[in-house]
């Protein structure tokens, strides 16, 4: 496996850290032709006093003005492949949205081998999934007063689910952790409904002493016994003595049986809610599961429970609905905001399925990325995609590279939609509670800064990449990357970085 650390020699090591001591300290400083190769000040202290060497960090950060490249104003080690962790999706996105448009918009397919007689479906109900990374309870209740349109209102028949979209490869559960039951590990899926998740809303009760628990999205014969204790400590780590177990956990015989969910342990009562999301039923059992329970939260009925299976859309099969999911524009907002791999995976697949055909693999969905690189005149020879959401050991990119992708956004007709698809710091997804003490210094300004950025993060790796707004209205493109055991403890240097653009990135001899 592919490692991206350096090396070096303890010698190495010392001697590299004894020299760039000095230089941080005041020694030569670099002339105006070689400023950019340096690392700040502020930004250095932060990683000697965490441990990490200056040899585990890349930098690149570019000023942009009026759409076209303004001089490089900071690289350090900017040409070397690094693990980008999430912030791979920045490559996946952005590709989705000039191959495939904003406005793009998933298909799942239903057919029928029946027919439709007074208001009684006779036969079987095929979907056919194309990957739509989010058909979410709100898009299933849609879906269901389509068919209720159609004048059905009972089904006799079974459930039968298309998924030759993908390849099977594409569909194995494959973790980088060993955590199969966490909701960041679940594999692709044509027919992927509510992420597979189980997602727990557990809180203290308003009118008693006693835990709620609620959950999403709604299941046919779905229990869940609360065996759970309150405690009186804080709520920081609430999740540590909280046991799960589900009975059955697959193989279920009938819908008509009952999956029972036990909840047990402690639980502080100083928490006012928290949410607890975990993978715990097979694709089919659960997608199964969730259309019973909303054909009948929609007033629909059946003739007998269906038990639902894996099949291929018989030529004979006529088909009854074209649904369409949330357009493409939005489920970018989701993937970049919220880092959600599932969806990443999935999209890079559909660049597959639309451009090359079915089934869709990953290896195709890369032939599409490096097809339109090379469209767009970006040369990235040190580039690996694994599987295009940053979850992985293998994927590398290096800094330069990155920042030249968020440059050549801003020329591309989506450029303002995948702009504004990143993190904004202070206010939402993964940045929200990052330089918020930063950001208020300008409170008073009337154009105030933005700091939108794409995070990521695996055991060893930080990475940041995106836009920095500073205060006086400069555009700069900033991407940087830890690789290194204590790269968690890496934050604070990435936000010392994200602060010295805000400020407008002092000059050399300012920054010693």
């Amino acid at each position: 496996m592919k490692t991206f650390f350096s090396q070096s020699s303890q010698f190495f090591v010392i001697a590299s850290l004894l020299l760039f001591s000095g230089f941080i300290q005041g020694a030569d400083l670099p002339s105006q032709e070689t400023a950019s190769q340096y690392i700040p000040k502020s930004i250095a202290d932060s990683l000697n006093k965490h441990g990490i060497p200056r040899d585990a960090i890349s930098i690149s950060v570019t000023q942009i003005e009026a759409k076209v490249i303004s001089k490089p104003v900071l690289n350090w080690r900017e040409t070397e492949a690094m693990n980008p962790a999430s912030t791979m999706k920045i490559l996946t996105t952005l590709t989705g949205l000039d191959v495939l448009g904003p406005q793009y918009r998933w298909r799942t397919k239903l057919y029928t081998d029946g027919n439709i007689h007074q208001g009684v479906l006779k036969g079987n109900l095929y979907l056919q999934g194309s990957g739509d990374p989010k058909l979410i309870p709100e898009e299933f209740a849609r879906m269901m007063k389509s068919l209720q349109n159609l004048g059905i209102q009972k089904i006799d028949g079974n459930l039968i689910f298309d998924r030759s979209a993908y390849a099977s490869s594409v569909m194995t559960q494959a973790t980088i952790d060993g955590e199969s039951l966490r909701a960041y590990n679940v594999a692709p899926d044509p027919l992927l409904y509510a992420f597979r998740t189980l997602s727990f809303h557990i809180g203290k009760s308003r009118t008693a002493d006693f835990i709620d628990i609620d959950y999403t999205p709604t299941l046919a014969n779905f229990k869940i016994v609360n065996d759970m204790q309150l405690v009186d400590r804080a709520c920081d780590s609430w999740k540590k003595d909280i046991r799960f177990e589900i009975d059955p956990e697959s193989g279920i015989a009938s819908t008509n049986d009952t999956i029972t969910v036990k909840f047990s342990g402690l639980f502080p009562r100083a928490c006012n809610g928290v949410t607890y999301n975990l993978v715990a039923l097979d694709a089919n059992t659960f997608l199964t599961r969730s259309f019973i329970a909303a054909w009948d939260l929609a007033g629909g009925t059946w003739v007998q429970m269906p038990m639902g299976s894996n099949g291929i859309v018989p030529i004979s099969a006529r088909p009854l609905l074209q649904f369409e999911g949330i357009n493409l524009a939005d489920d970018v907002q989701d993937i970049n905001k919220f880092s959600n791999n599932v969806m990443a995976r999935q999209l890079m697949l559909t660049l597959a399925l639309e451009k090359i055909g079915k089934p869709a693999t990953t290896e195709n969905g890369e032939l599409v990325i490096q097809s339109w690189l090379k469209k767009m005149g970006l040369l990235f020879p040190e580039l690996i995609i694994e599987n295009g959401a940053g979850l992985s050991r293998n994927e590398a990119i290096s800094a330069q590279h990155m920042n030249e992708l968020l440059i050549t956004a801003r020329t591309l007709p989506a450029g303002d939609i995948f702009f504004n698809s990143l993190p904004l710091a202070g206010s939402d997804g993964t940045m929200k509670n990052r330089l918020m003490t930063q950001l208020r210094k300008f409170l008073h300004l009337k154009k105030r800064p933005e700091v939108r950025i794409k995070t990521g993060s695996l055991s060893d790796v930080r990475a940041i990449s995106g836009y920095v707004i500073s205060k006086s209205g400069k555009m700069y493109a900033v991407t940087s990357f830890i690789n290194h055991p204590n790269a968690s403890k890496g934050i604070e240097a990435h936000d010392q970085l994200l602060t010295w653009l805000l400020e407008d990135g002092p000059e050399p001899k300012q920054a010693r």
